[in-house]
């Protein structure tokens, strides 16, 4: 999108001046082509929303969030957080960053907590996003870019294989490239619900005859249909055994594993029929450049990954891609579809637990000793790999059986959250509530009083998308510039400037530089990532406004630096001799020591928590149009609330009947962790045996209160999309009371609901 000149002016609660709103207008840009969803279009509101913070917060005497200065608020979060790091190790002060923080902010964010605060414990949202995607491609083909080709490539394929993506609804302009597999009836939906997506694969559009298919398989079925799939391949004999010889490794292993899921196996697992599972098979297969076909897909999304067995599910996904002779060819490949706003560029800089900026592990001597050189540090003063996301929030704070645990590992005591709202995005979630509460110190940085931040001790006040310069990496791997359209209102700041802040407030030395100006910071990143599977030392601010300028092509990572000629210095300008880009991976060779992509056997286990007596539904979450993650911003949106204003569950009227549940009552579901409520809505594009809750709500309608924090072992990832419920009508006497809702404001944070109970902090001040 593009913004023009600002609207009316408009004002916060407080009387603080808002400045004025841009005009979002859509943009001419290859992954939109100038479209834009709902939310696109309402996005200016949210920077003039009338709860905007404006200024520090602090929890006082009266437990209260309370208005202070900067001074005030930053210098009491260095003097816990040294006190708590003094009396408990480095290690009991945690960081939780956000998909949606710039490139800049996540890196300035990894190299805080590895260099001030020294410790292991940091990771961030996105591990509830790509994380089973990273781990399946990294195995697999040695690097993790989402997409390893330009979005608008599935233009010209013949087939797409979706699972677990319902992009009509969370990417609206990227359906648009989905029209030519559409019209030759080759779009394939794999989904427990007739989706929007679904819908597609239904109707080609334009008045074509041609169809898709729609594959519904029980939930946590996905592995086997995968599995089912890749064996009608190789029975068929429609794999591309050039393409295995030359450009893989494993092929054996997997055709081994494969051989007992035929058709009516996976079909007794998964509902899906022998003869749906043999068409999509051939259709892919018709394709495939080795049978003479314009190009194939295999595409996966949170609805497979989100999994605890989503590794797995994305390794089967690419070892079916692999047979066909897809990845690394031109109009063909494999991909996964980024969720946040900067889900690829989040996870390249630091932020993850065992990553170093670069896509680096930090558990690479190499890796550390180049990083710590850029930083100026020594190497061994870096703490190694921390604990990922889930099992970072359920160690938090202090227990009532540690004193007995002496010599256990230490718990984080002081947690520092950047872009993330745990309280409604965190599965078990009451679970993760009472692990906050437990903090000696909760520190939040965000612009809107969300449940989290509710809950803060200290709140920071930050700047939004357009108040900001930086970069964002797009799931294709471009590197994309954000400039700031309008000026922050009151007293809100970067987070590079409050880590600046803080660094210097814990005794940082100066050569440590924490650098407020996005294009320094950026320049630093760029020499750290040098090398790495993400490479951007090619790449500066100002070569990406360059190539803009001049209509370019825009740049894809890895860009590397290319030396001066005679000098040896490396140089990131507009110099037409520099690297391009690399827009298509995998062409010549994938990014493992022996140039192969690796297939890795798998098998189908199914869900951690599996329908049962007492619990005998499935039920699966996802988004709707209007809302986006916890719905911290859009919310705030009239026009998006108005159109979905409440928390709701689709279900069958097969199972409505059978069960007593009628359309539009007031509804209850039950897992071993928590209930929450909704209205019912009767649909047939769910299965009779499966509800579905959207997870955008909080309070009683928050579906993550009964979600598991079973993961996967290999990724981290948290069970999202799957898990065993009852379900009841709720009687009028019966209701149960909704807690203060809290997602209303600052109006309402002197009202003590149970988000908001937390001891006083301001009395820290004086000791």
């Amino acid at each position: 999108m593009s913004l023009t000149t600002p609207g009316p002016s408009t004002g916060l609660r407080d009387g603080t001046s808002v400045p004025s709103l841009p005009v979002v207008q859509p943009r001419d840009f290859p992954t939109n082509r100038g479209g834009l969803c709902q939310k696109g279009w309402t996005s200016a509101a949210v920077l003039g929303t009338s709860d905007r913070i404006v200024t520090p917060l602090v929890r006082g005497a009266s437990g209260d969030l309370e208005p202070t200065s900067w001074d005030v608020a930053l210098d009491l979060v260095a003097s816990r957080l040294g006190a708590i790091a003094a009396e408990h190790g480095p290690e009991a002060v945690a960081v939780f960053g956000g998909g949606g923080l710039t490139n800049e902010k996540a890196y300035a964010l990894g190299k805080f907590a590895r260099t001030v605060l020294r410790t292991p414990n940091i990771d961030y949202n996105g591990r509830f996003c790509m994380a089973s995607a990273a781990a399946g491609m990294n195995r697999s083909f040695g690097v993790d870019r989402g997409l390893p080709f330009p979005l608008a490539d599935l233009g010209g394929a013949q087939a797409v294989l979706l699972l677990g993506s319902n992009v009509a609804e969370t990417m609206p302009p990227a359906v648009q490239h989905l029209a030519g597999a559409r019209a030759a009836g080759g779009l394939v939906v794999v989904d427990p619900r007739r989706s929007a997506t679904a819908r597609l694969a239904e109707d080609p559009g334009s008045g074509q005859p041609a169809e898709g298919v729609h594959l519904a398989p029980v939930p946590g079925t996905d592995l086997a249909v995968l599995l089912g799939l890749l064996h009608v391949v190789l029975a068929e004999g429609l794999a591309d055994r050039a393409y295995l010889e030359e450009r893989t490794t494993g092929f054996d292993d997997v055709a081994r594993s494969v051989a007992a899921w035929w058709p009516e196996r996976v079909e007794s697992v998964s509902g899906v029929p022998a003869a749906d599972l043999r068409r999509v098979a051939r259709l892919l297969a018709a394709a495939a450049p080795v049978h003479g076909g314009s190009g194939a897909y295999v595409l996966t999304g949170r609805g497979v990954e989100q999994s605890t067995q989503g590794t797995a599910t994305v390794t089967a996904s690419i070892n079916l891609a692999l047979a066909l002779g897809l990845p690394g060819r031109i109009g063909s490949g494999y991909g996964a579809i980024t969720g946040q706003g900067n889900g690829q560029g989040g996870r390249e800089h630091g932020q993850k637990a065992d990553q170093l900026p670069g896509y680096r592990k930090i558990d690479d001597p190499a890796a550390r000793e180049h990083v710590a050189a850029v930083w100026g540090v020594d190497p061994e003063t870096l703490p190694g790999p921390g604990l990922p996301a889930v099992q970072l929030l359920n160690s938090l704070g202090a227990r009532s059986d540690e004193a007995s645990r002496k010599g256990g590992p230490v718990r984080p005591r002081a947690l520092l959250v950047h872009g993330s709202n745990l309280v409604v995005s965190a599965p078990n979630a009451s679970n993760v509530i009472d692990r906050l509460k437990s903090l000696d110190l909760l520190v939040v940085c965000d612009f809107v009083p969300s449940e989290t931040a509710l809950l803060a001790d200290v709140v920071l006040p930050v700047t939004q998308w357009a108040e900001e310069e930086g970069t964002m990496t797009s799931l294709e791997g471009r590197v994309i510039r954000r400039r700031a359209a309008v000026a922050a209102p009151g007293e809100a700041r970067s987070e590079l400037w409050i880590l600046a802040e803080l660094a210097r407030r814990l005794g940082a030395p100066e050569s440590l530089a924490f650098s407020t100006d996005p294009a320094v910071v950026f320049d630093e990143l760029a020499r750290a990532s040098a090398g790495g599977p993400a490479d951007y030392s090619g790449l500066s601010h100002a070569r990406l406004d360059a190539d803009e300028a001049s209509s370019g092509p825009g740049l894809f990572w890895p860009v590397p630096a290319i030396p001066s000629a005679g000098s040896g210095t490396q140089v990131a300008t507009a110099d037409p001799l520099q690297h391009p880009g690399t827009p298509r991976l995998f062409l010549d060779r994938f990014a493992t020591p022996d140039g192969r992509a690796r297939m890795v056997a798998v098998d189908h286990v199914g869900p951690s928590d599996d329908v049962r007596p007492g619990a005998p539904f499935y039920l699966v979450t996802g988004r709707v149009l209007q809302h986006y993650q916890s719905g911290a911003q859009t919310h705030r949106v009239a026009e998006l609330e108005r159109l979905v204003a409440e928390p709701y569950v689709e279900l069958h009227p097969v199972l409505g009947f059978r069960i007593g549940v009628p359309d539009g009552a007031r509804v209850r579901l039950t897992s071993s962790r928590g209930r929450v409520e909704a209205t019912a809505r009767w649909t047939d594009a769910v299965r009779p045996d499966t509800v579905f809750m959207p997870f955008h709500w909080s309070g009683i309608g928050s579906v993550n209160q009964v979600t598991t924090d079973a993961t996967d072992p290999i990724s981290g990832m948290p069970e999202f999309k799957v898990c065993a419920v009852d379900v009841s009508v709720v009687e009028p006497d019966t209701s149960v009371v909704e807690p203060v809702e809290t997602r209303t404001g600052l109006d309402k944070l002197d009202q003590r609901g149970p988000l908001a109970q937390r001891g006083p902090i301001q009395k820290e001040l004086s000791t």
